[in-house]
């Protein structure tokens, strides 16, 4: 990932985090005191902006986030659903270059010619909650929301309540269907339900999703019942028969078995997509369903398989996001806001302008750079555009509009959360803080990252908590969490006497913490925070490395730059030199060594347990590939290794267990007879692979 998108999540996090302190802070004054601090309408900009963060990064959204609720309380008490198949989310595309981008790789992947047509689905893509359905011996006995992708909410009882959403399926349907989709509202339904709710008094929805996603988190089912809420189906999850050899087939299949389907489009070419794509842009606003794009799947299922998935999204699919809107307004001032990872955003506050039916007052300005690139000053007129119908964004400076002779902005050199020195270190673009864990800012940020949903995901301990029990000293480190139990027994105040707290909610706390002192390794290594380490980085260290103990071990030693585990490092998909020195520079500081220390005698950390596709016989083994291939492309063999729970390397050391040699195979074949590992043929591979 490139430094800017880096900075545009940055800029995500941290606006994400300002959002809910001040809904909170607003809900409590409605719900708790009967004292509204803002107007209904301004009260929804400020949760459709949330929603619209959340929606384009999912990774964001916290138990405590005021998305998952209705009123003042965040969503509790549902319980936890492992999908059996993860749900992933797509990757996106914004232009017909990168639509051919898409294709072109598919083709690439497959080893298909140029010209050979590929046949693809588009459907519109429905801006609502996603949920998975599950029938078994053709009853529906489970709905979950997404949730990480791996683990979700059971909303069940609530779903049984769309009338939409059938309760059994014909006799010709398998044993086994899942069935993913999306909950949302009509518009017309919508516009019905905020009518009703400004009649009795109570606050308006911000939009359709919204609605339908506080909707359906309702822990009464008797209000969902209430909702007008559909659904509509799309794909599959876990099936114990196949019933179709295309994409097409199953979603008519689905339609036939009564599972309420969108429109969809068979195309056979970058035209045939293309026009479909503007034709539908044109009639959206005539649905009565809100989409943000179209979305492209590979017909063939048999491809599909092929193509498998690359970290949180299928290789097979992407999303055609519809273009962004664009408004012009004066900028008021530059604010710095820092980050967890010590980063100072500049942040643009506007007079507000409505953006894409959104009325947007702060956008981001990236870093320095990018504010003296567009010679950004205070007091201008700028272009402001929600980049991907999401996160707004400062485009370019209307000069011609400057009155008089306004001052060029100065960036600061000192953090203005701490005071520490800022600067940049190379090439960075970006200013960090060097305060550490000594700056308040990245402190109570790395411990709210700590606890989020990817992480460690303690119920309870949201943004706002977080911030209080760092505040009074409870929390400062991520170790003194487990502590706070027995640190509570002796405060003359405890938990539980506080406002807003009672014996239940510090009971829950507690539970929760205590649910959590066993965690996965990577998602042990994801919560550490350390720099460019995200969900997909810390899964491959964890593949990589086992457990704790091993991964220390190793880091220590790569801190040589010519030792072979410097290089084992570098041989990890997607860490270059530049995500390795901030691996290595974490567990060389000695502070961040004492956290570890602190954290191994508070929890049992898990090692790494490679997947298993039944009885797969390379499960956790490394394998390196080398040579021409000639049954399959060399994107193929890998991913069909990961698929069977093999790691591929790079390179050739003596943790590897088998070399695949195809095709005139060079140095890597010699250094694995050298090292007496097993070197097996094309055939020989696939064979082992297969059973």
């Amino acid at each position: 990932m490139n430094s800017l998108l880096d900075l545009e999540k940055l800029d995500a996090q941290v606006r994400h985090a300002d959002l809910i302190k001040e809904i909170r802070r607003h809900d409590e004054a409605y719900y708790q005191q009967d004292a509204p601090t803002v107007s209904d309408a301004e009260y929804d900009k400020l949760r459709k902006e949330l929603e619209d963060i959340e929606s384009k990064y999912p990774d964001l959204i916290t138990k405590d986030s005021p998305t998952q609720s209705v009123g003042a309380a965040p969503s509790k008490g549902f319980k936890k659903v492992k999908h059996t198949i993860p749900m992933l989310s797509l990757s996106n595309v914004f232009s017909e270059e990168e639509v051919e981008d898409f294709l072109t790789r598919i083709r690439r992947f497959l080893g298909l010619a140029e010209d050979e047509p590929i046949e693809i689905v588009a459907e519109p893509k429905i801006d609502g909650l996603s949920c998975s359905l599950r029938y078994e011996n053709r009853k529906l006995v489970q709905a979950a929301t997404r949730g990480d992708g791996t683990e979700g909410e059971d909303i069940t009882a609530n779903v049984k309540t769309i009338k939409d959403v059938p309760q059994t399926l014909p006799d010709d349907a398998p044993d086994i269907l899942e069935v993913r989709g999306e909950i949302y509202m009509a518009r017309a339904d919508f516009t019905t339900l905020n009518s009703a709710q400004e009649a009795a008094g109570k606050p308006v929805f911000a939009n359709p999703r919204n609605a339908a996603a506080g909707s359906v988190r309702q822990l009464d089912p008797k209000i969902t019942a209430q909702r007008p809420l559909k659904f509509f189906g799309y794909a599959l999850g876990q099936v114990s028969a196949p019933f179709g050899q295309t994409h097409f087939e199953i979603r008519e299949k689905l339609a036939k078995w009564g599972i309420p389907e969108t429109s969809f489009k068979l195309c056979s070419s970058l035209q045939n997509i293309t026009d479909h794509y503007e034709e539908i842009l044109k009639t959206r606003t005539d649905l009565d369903y809100d989409i943000d794009g179209v979305v492209y799947k590979v017909n063939r299922l048999d491809y599909q398989e092929r193509l498998g998935f690359v970290s949180r999204s299928p290789r097979w699919a992407t999303a055609h996001k519809f273009p962004a809107e664009q408004a012009i307004t004066r900028l008021k001032a530059i604010d710095i806001q820092v980050g967890r990872t010590g980063a100072l955003t500049p942040v643009a506050r506007l007079e507000p302008i409505t953006v894409g039916g959104v009325v947007v007052s702060n956008a981001t300005l990236h870093n320095e750079d990018e504010i003296k690139r567009k010679d950004v000053r205070v007091g201008d007129y700028v272009v402001i555009q929600r980049a991907g119908d999401v996160i707004p964004q400062v485009v370019k400076v209307l000069e011609e509009k400057r009155e008089g002779n306004l001052p060029e902005y100065e960036f600061p050199d000192h953090c203005p959360a701490c005071g520490s020195l800022a600067i940049r270190e190379g090439d960075d673009v970006v200013t960090r803080c060097t305060g550490g864990l000594i700056c308040p800012a990245q402190a109570a940020q790395r411990l709210k990252h700590f606890v989020s949903r990817l992480a460690f995901d303690i119920e309870g301990l949201g943004a706002k908590i977080i911030e209080q029990f760092y505040e009074e000293g409870l929390i400062q480190s991520p170790a003194d969490i487990f502590k706070l139990e027995e640190r509570n027994a002796a405060l003359e105040t405890p938990i539980r006497e506080r406002e807003g707290w009672g014996e239940l909610s510090e009971k829950n706390l507690f539970d929760s913490i205590r649910a959590r002192q066993k965690i996965a390794f990577n998602r042990f290594i994801y919560a550490l925070g350390i720099r460019q380490v995200g969900e997909a980085t810390a899964k491959r260290l964890a593949a990589t490395y086992g457990d704790l103990q091993n991964l220390k071990t190793m880091m220590a030693a790569a801190q040589n730059h010519e030792s072979e585990a410097y290089a084992e490092l570098l041989n990890i998909e997607d860490i270059g030199p530049a995500v390795a020195d901030d691996l290595l520079g974490f567990f060389a500081e000695e502070h961040n060594r004492a956290v570890l220390k602190d954290l191994e005698d508070l929890l049992e950390i898990a090692p790494y347990q490679a997947p298993q596709i039944g009885d797969s016989p390379v499960a956790g083994k490394t394998v390196v590939f080398t040579g021409a291939l000639t049954t399959m492309t060399r994107p193929e063999a890998k991913a069909s290794a990961e698929k069977h729970g093999a790691k591929v390397a790079g390179s050739v050391s003596k943790k590897t267990d088998y070399v695949v040699a195809g095709q005139d195979a060079g140095s890597k074949l010699k250094k694995a007879k050298d090292l007496n590992i097993e070197v097996l043929s094309e055939e020989e591979w696939n064979a082992l692979i297969s059973g």
